[in-house]
């Protein structure tokens, strides 16, 4: 793919956001896009966000829990970048209509004291790293229309990152059992969802190795102070103005979010 191509549609997806609208499939259109592609048509977006004001704080893990594989078809993991504009308080009610068509998905965040540098990063190291972790909502949403993704899609479009909420505390990776602590996930005071650490890539810690390795060959850190999310813990539930969802993560803590 040309790099104007690659412009041209990094610049659609950005259109895309600020108007909260959605595109046909970037693969429908063009069936010879890569991932390599992909990632270069993510960048161009990420860099018009960047150029609006916007500042990366970190980046997002997608596609990790068989869960969330078997919902969208796609079958191995993807990353993308986390700006400022994209952060909601503990609580804090999300306008509806600055997403498209989103789903809320609960999370186990990493907070870094110190840099990440792939390739050869070891779970042990990751978590020798992190400061704290957290419970947390990512709100997912696709510029692509009806989620009909392929990862080449996904990629593209930010790794279908919307916003994201992080918990009401702090705790550090040594005070937990990361991979077996339990995950329940309420929308409007019923469960709907339950999983827990192990179903990111068989431990948290994995995910965020996996991407400090893969960004590492592309010459990419990830940084002291960065919030990495490491991925669903289950299902992604869809929501829509009116809902209100907790996300309980044993050991480590909560995470509420509204929508109006």
């Amino acid at each position: 793919m040309n790099p104007e191509l690659i412009t041209t549609l990094g610049d659609e997806l950005y259109d895309a956001l600020v108007n909260c609208r959605v595109v046909d499939p970037l693969t429908r259109r063009h069936p010879e896009i890569t991932i390599e592609d992909a990632y270069g048509i993510q960048q161009r977006l990420n860099a018009r966000r960047v150029a609006a004001g916007e500042t990366i704080i970190g980046k997002k893990i997608g596609v990790t829990s068989k869960a969330v594989m078997n919902m969208l078809g796609v079958y191995q993991p993807d990353f993308g970048m986390l700006t400022d504009g994209m952060v909601y308080n503990e609580g804090q009610a999300i306008p509806a209509n600055t997403l498209i068509q989103p789903k809320a998905e609960g999370e186990i965040a990493f907070i870094l004291k110190r840099d990440l540098v792939g390739p050869g990063v070891s779970a042990a190291d990751v978590i020798a790293a992190t400061e704290g972790v957290m419970a947390c909502f990512e709100i997912v949403d696709s510029r692509i229309r009806d989620w009909k993704i392929k990862i080449q899609d996904t990629v593209a479009d930010n790794a279908s990152c919307g916003v994201f909420v992080l918990g009401d505390r702090v705790v550090s990776p040594l005070d937990v059992d990361l991979n077996t602590c339990g995950m329940v996930l309420e929308k409007n005071g019923e469960i709907v969802a339950t999983g827990a650490g192990a179903a990111a890539l068989g431990a948290p810690a994995n995910a965020v190795a996996w991407l400090a390795n893969t960004l590492g060959a592309l010459g990419i850190p990830l940084k002291a102070g960065e919030v990495i999310l490491s991925g669903s813990l289950a299902i992604m539930v869809p929501v829509k103005a009116g809902d209100s969802l907790r996300v309980t993560i044993g050991g480590i803590g909560g995470c509420s979010v509204r929508f109006v």
